[in-house]
Formats: structure tokens, C-alpha cells, sequence
């Protein structure tokens, strides 16, 4: 857990838990954010705090580039990664398993012509974020049920993806009357 100088002399060994999607366990109507290739700890963590915040009720990495207890994830999270259902898989296999258990999925792109203030969030759902760099895959472009934007005012076309994924989960929230 300590990754620094002065640690202490402490030292411990211990197996990260290892979740699958069948291990969710999910109300009738969940509220999910996924996440496509995450590569950056900072922005795992950082997404992990808004689910906390907004009591989703998992985290779904597909296909990650960083290791979900990489040190700066937990640090991040503020030890959110431990209290939230986090699940890595690969694509293809979250596309099957939300179709197989009717959760809506909601890919945002700069490219999308509907507001992510336009659709509707009161069932099951899931918020599709890709990285900053690329975006989303094509291959969960096409898969989503909608596609989605934040409007941007400014000269750039996007903001950070830890910053659009509160944006849109708290528009979930609201539409579901604060709670999940």
C-alpha cells in the first residue's frame, strides 16, 4: 500500500479481490458506469469517487490499461476501489452480459447529436466513457443503445473523462429522484 520512502518497516501481502460480472450483485434497475481502456490511475480513482458519491452500483473496466489496485487507483479512490463493485472484462463480454440482463447502454462522444440531458436514465442503465486520448472503441459505438454528448461552449471538444462521467451519472441521479 505504500509505494514512498518511510513506509515504516511495515510490509503486508494480500490478494486483491477478483470479481467477475456474475459476482454483481445488482437491484432490478442498477445504475452502471463503464469504463473502455482507462489507462491513467488518477482518473480511475477519481471515477471511483464519484460512484461512491452517487451509490452506483458497480464500475465496469473493459479491457483496462492500468491495474485496478495500482497505487495511485487507491489513492485516488480514496479506498473506494475496495467498497465499490469494480469488475474488469473484456468488451465483447460486458456488451453480451448488458444486453442479456436489458441495462441500456449510453456511449458518449463528441460526435453524438443527442445531449446526454435528453435521455432518459430511469432504468437500467449503464454511462459508457472511453479514454481521453481516443474515445471510445469503435466497437462500442456501435454496440450502445444511444450515444450521447455534454454540449461544449469553448474551443475544445471535450473535458476530462473523470469530470464528464460525474457529470453524466448525476444526471442519472436526478432523474431517479437522488437515489438508486
Amino acid at each position: 500500500m505504500a509505494y514512498r520512502e518511510g513506509s515504516d518497516g511495515i510490509l503486508a501481502l494480500a490478494r486483491p479481490p477478483r470479481r467477475a460480472l456474475t459476482d454483481l450483485k445488482l437491484p432490478p434497475s442498477p445504475l452502471l458506469i463503464i469504463l473502455e481502456a482507462v489507462e491513467k490511475p488518477g482518473n480511475l480513482g477519481a471515477v471511483l469517487r464519484t460512484a461512491d458519491a452517487a451509490r452506483v452500483d458497480a464500475v465496469i473496466v473493459c479491457d483496462p490499461r492500468t491495474d485496478l489496485y495500482n497505487p495511485n487507483v487507491i489513492r485516488a479512490s480514496i479506498g473506494c476501489v475496495f467498497t465499490n463493485q469494480v469488475v474488469a472484462a473484456p468488451t465483447a463480454e460486458v456488451v453480451a452480459w448488458l444486453r442479456q440482463h436489458g441495462i441500456r447502454s449510453f456511449a458518449t462522444t463528441p460526435a453524438a447529436s443527442d445531449l446526454y440531458t435528453n435521455m432518459d436514465f430511469s432504468g437500467p442503465s449503464a454511462i459508457v466513457m472511453g479514454t481521453e486520448a481516443t474515445g471510445l472503441s469503435d466497437e462500442w459505438l456501435a454496440a450502445a443503445d444511444a450515444q450521447i454528448k455534454i454540449p461544449m461552449a469553448g474551443y475544445i471538444d471535450s473535458l476530462n473523462v473523470s469530470t464528464c462521467t460525474a457529470i453524466m451519472t448525476f444526471e442519472a441521479v436526478r432523474q431517479r429522484g437522488g437515489q438508486n
